[in-house]
């Protein structure tokens, strides 16, 4: 037998839930309400039927039946609208459960610090969202009404049925038992098939994500069979083992059945003999078999809500290591404000940074300088020499393991994130464009930004030009990923973005690498209006972007080998003179 310590255990991710759930008392309370209404008014039915049973047919009273059938007409009224009742308030509630969860979800993800997207797939994250609290909303929404209301109809009807006839309770007493015990203990099997079911179910959604994120590098690869191949095979042992979920379910069904009938066969055997024997009257043996019946059906249905509900404690716990998982980056208890207006100054101080502490070597080693407000610092070298690092350390996507970083003077571990970030406008190297409008990606750097802001922002970034020649303008939809934008096209509009941000600080991850000739002048244009008047740290290879800059830091295996200004450093010699004589395109250098 099973004990009550494990079936705790199993169910303890679903007590979870009750935060949701109890958020909303008023709607719960009037769900209880009319759930007992209806479950007491169903009990008394069959009460009426012994009447009509003892005092109409075996008395052959007429009125008595006439009397006793408008009566159950009435309790059914009183029961169908309460039914009725119920099923909407606890729809409501799981239907709003189910929205909260995901938001909560969602907005804990997008807390969660990059270290933990580096290591998690987003389209198994995708399949908890999605999957897994869908399942839950059928728990909160019909397995929590269907068990609730079973409880109270089983507690109900064993209630009537030692007020009908103590002698015949005592055989449900007895059969009880033999029923329960093998059930629960099966039970348990299906707990630990489902979350193997989830599982396999968020790998095929990780997979497809991210096949169907990367369909032109799969077609130039033509691996189209290939993949397809290995997502039909995990295709299949998602379905395997929802196979042998659902057949552990369905033995639990039949077993349920099985014993459920062979008890009620015993009950009608007993009951009979006690009628033989004058112990109870018919009526009474009729109206018991009902509540009997009641009870049966409603214990089934407890056998089955336990089997969604292992189900369903599989999908709360996967949902829960979400809710759970703590970001390693976090505003500080007592933050420090920036001072107002921006400073626009940044310093590394002996700065080291490794992205796994319990493995040898550093990306950054002993890193340090200085920027100061309004100046432009290039970072030249290598791929892998620690540049783009150098920038996710400053925005506090990663914290450093050894030195300091000061934005304005202050450390940016002692600051809050948000105000840390607003003093940044970021341009990456490949820019995420959303599957929205134009104007709803320029205006993703100023969400309240009025059209007029969006406007002046896309003309500086030379955005303006080229929108104006499509058909729906700002309005055109630039599809997932920007697919139906060039380049350049998408390059200027995260420079439109950043604009209308108006950030101290710029940053700038190889903005102009990727292009051709014509739209790497266009943007380079797009830059310059850019960069006026801010401190700006770039990443470049071209001698257009960083020649003017005020220092070039020349990087390599994480450490400055040398600093200074383009003329300085030509004039020295050494890696950067090489680097500028092959015109910033030789030898891996980026």
């Amino acid at each position: 037998m099973i004990s009550v310590a494990k079936l705790q255990r199993r169910f303890s991710p679903l007590r979870q839930l009750l935060p949701f759930v109890l958020a909303y008392p008023v709607r719960l309370t009037l769900t209880v309400l009319f759930l007992l209404i209806s479950t007491i008014t169903s009990l008394a039915i069959p009460a009426m039927l012994g009447g009509v049973v003892d005092q109409g047919f075996v008395a052959q009273n007429l009125d008595k039946v006439s009397q006793y059938g408008l009566l159950i007409i009435a309790i059914a009224a009183v029961m169908a609208v309460a039914s009725g009742a119920r099923f909407y308030f606890i729809s409501v509630i799981g239907e709003r459960v189910l929205a909260d969860l995901r938001q909560a979800a969602f907005s804990h993800l997008l807390r969660l610090d990059a270290r933990y997207f580096d290591t998690t797939r987003v389209g198994e994250l995708t399949s908890r969202l999605n999957n897994d609290v869908a399942i839950i909303r059928s728990a909160v929404g019909s397995s929590f009404s269907l068990a609730l209301r079973s409880m109270v109809t089983i507690i109900g009807a064993l209630i009537m049925m030692i007020l009908t006839s103590p002698i015949l309770t005592l055989a449900v007493v007895i059969a009880a038992p033999l029923i329960l015990i093998p059930v629960v203990g099966y039970s348990r099997r299906l707990r630990g098939m489902s979350s193997k079911t989830q599982d396999a179910l968020a790998e095929l959604s990780a997979m497809a994500t991210e096949m169907l994120g990367a369909t032109r590098t799969v077609k130039a690869f033509t691996q189209e069979r290939v993949q397809t191949g290995i997502y039909d095979s995990r295709s299949e042992e998602s379905y395997r083992a929802e196979v042998r979920r659902l057949g552990a379910r369905a033995i639990l069904v039949a077993l349920v059945i099985f014993l459920g009938t062979a008890a009620l066969v015993g009950l009608v055997w007993w009951g009979a003999s006690a009628v033989f024997e004058g112990s109870v009257t018919a009526g009474q043996l009729a109206q018991f078999m009902i509540y009997a019946l009641m009870a049966s059906g409603a214990l089934t249905n407890v056998s089955e809500v336990m089997g969604a509900l292992q189900t369903v404690a599989g999908c709360t716990e996967r949902l829960m290591e979400i809710l759970a998982t703590k970001a390693t980056i976090e505003d500080p208890e007592n933050p420090v404000a920036l001072p107002v207006p921006s400073l626009g100054t940044v310093a590394f101080e002996n700065v080291a940074f490794r992205y796994d502490p319990t493995q040898p070597g550093r990306v950054l080693d002993g890193v340090s300088f200085s920027v100061a407000k309004g100046e432009t610092v290039a970072l030249v070298g290598p791929s892998g020499s620690g540049k783009s690092t150098t920038l996710s350390l400053l925005q506090r996507f990663y914290d450093v393991t050894g030195g300091t970083i000061r934005v304005d003077g202050v450390d940016i571990r002692d600051t809050r994130l948000f105000d840390l970030r607003q003093r940044f406008a970021y341009v990456e190297q490949e820019p995420t464009i959303f599957a929205g409008t134009i104007a709803e990606n320029i205006r993703f750097g100023k969400p309240d930004a009025t059209d007029a802001e969006v406007e002046a922002a896309a003309k500086a970034a030379l955005v303006h030009d080229f929108v104006v020649d499509l058909p729906s303008g700002y309005d055109t939809i630039v599809g997932e990923r920007g697919v139906m934008l060039s380049g350049g096209q998408k390059q200027r509009l995260a420079i439109a973005r950043a604009i209308l941000k108006n950030a101290p600080i710029l940053l700038l991850d190889e903005a102009t690498s990727a292009l051709d000739a014509q739209s790497e002048r266009l943007v380079q244009m797009a830059l310059e209006h850019l960069m006026q008047g801010r401190t700006t740290l770039v990443i470049a290879h071209r001698l257009a972007t960083i020649r003017d800059a005020n220092k070039i830091l020349v990087m390599e295996a994480g450490k400055i080998i040398d600093q200074g200004t383009h003329e300085e450093l030509v004039a020295k010699g050494g890696r950067y003179a090489e680097l500028a004589k092959l015109q910033f395109r030789g030898d891996g250098w980026q």
